[in-house]
């Protein structure tokens, strides 16, 4: 004799959310069905019946969906996307998805949007230093940029300073011809972009001229003790050892760091990178937490999660510099 087949029913609380939970004709649906093959899903009125193999995970999924839906959350294929990985490992999209940070400039809330994402908040808001580690389209500046804005706008600091190494002038941009705040724009333009995704132009305007926020270049912050400040250092992995180790010795009182970084894209002379191994170096260091995200938390256009996806798979070097004269095997 065989145990039958496992079902689970899901009752949405009335049926003027079914819409929005099955999506325009049905496409959210149809997302959930693809991805659990073996599971049949019949929907009448309000109720969900989940049928099969899967049933239990399937029927958690609506059952989150439904929660997220009176969290005034937005379900669209992404979200529902995203929420499928999440349920197949056993985590919460409810939890996960509804992390408030603050309201955008556009008036959009600033939420993490994985799993990933959400362990990395959670350990900037937990720790002095925080390191997030991963590749591109993981929302490792924006996010940090966010958790920056909301610490200034909840006065647990005072000033927040967002901070690059500059690899192509050699940090020496004093001695570049022409203004120098034109010279190292184009270094600084992703934290700018960042920050105005936050607050409003004519907001920024006003606390760059009050030197509540500074950007500036990585060289620029020898010789300073920062305190109270929220400080991020972007694009890490273009550090040399001796500049991270400069940047983490500027800590002051008050304050609170965030490193970002790729170390597949490093284009630092001689790849001697100041962010490669150094969970080796600070491991034992408390107070501080590295946090490594990967593809699973691009969320930018899919084509990147599979662009990212395709080079772990690979293991490519790509990105990394070549030694003068060629390859030497």
């Amino acid at each position: 004799m065989t145990d039958a087949t496992p079902t689970v029913t899901v009752v949405a609380p009335g049926s003027h959310l079914m819409p929005e939970l099955l999506g325009q004709r049905d496409e959210l649906l149809r997302r959930v069905e693809d991805a659990f093959a073996d599971v049949s899903v019949v929907v009448r009125g309000n109720e969900i019946t989940c049928t099969g193999p899967r049933a239990h995970q399937v029927g958690r999924l609506f059952e989150e969906m439904v929660l997220l839906l009176q969290q005034g959350e937005r379900l669209d294929q992404s979200v529902m996307d995203r929420s499928i990985v999440m349920v197949r490992a056993e985590q919460r999209p409810s939890a996960i998805l509804t992390d408030d940070i603050l309201k955008g400039a556009r008036g959009r809330m600033v939420r993490p949007k994985t799993a990933g994402q959400k362990r990395y908040v959670d350990a900037i808001r937990s720790h002095t230093v925080t390191f997030g580690i991963g590749p591109a389209g993981t929302g490792k500046s924006w996010l940090a940029v966010a958790m920056a804005v909301q610490a200034l706008h909840a006065r647990q600091v005072q000033r927040i300073i967002l901070t690059r190494p500059a690899v192509e002038a050699g940090e020496r941009l004093g001695f570049l011809p022409g203004d120098l705040m034109a010279k190292i724009d184009p270094y600084l333009r992703p934290l700018y972009d960042a920050l105005y995704d936050m607050v409003d132009a004519e907001a920024v305007q006003k606390l760059i001229e009050r030197q509540t926020v500074e950007v500036a270049p990585l060289a620029f912050m020898r010789g300073r003790t920062l305190n109270n400040s929220f400080i991020i250092l972007d694009e890490a992995q273009n550090t040399t050892p001796e500049q991270m180790k400069m940047f983490l010795t500027r800590i002051g009182f008050g304050s609170r760091v965030v490193v970002t970084g790729d170390v597949s894209q490093i284009d630092v002379p001689d790849g001697r990178s100041g962010l490669v191994n150094l969970e080796r170096t600070l491991g034992g260091v408390d107070d501080l937490a590295f946090v490594y995200l990967d593809g699973s938390d691009v969320v930018r256009h899919r084509i990147v999660a599979d662009i990212v996806a395709a080079y772990e798979r690979s293991g490519s070097d790509a990105g990394k510099p070549r030694r003068k004269g060629g390859d030497r095997g």
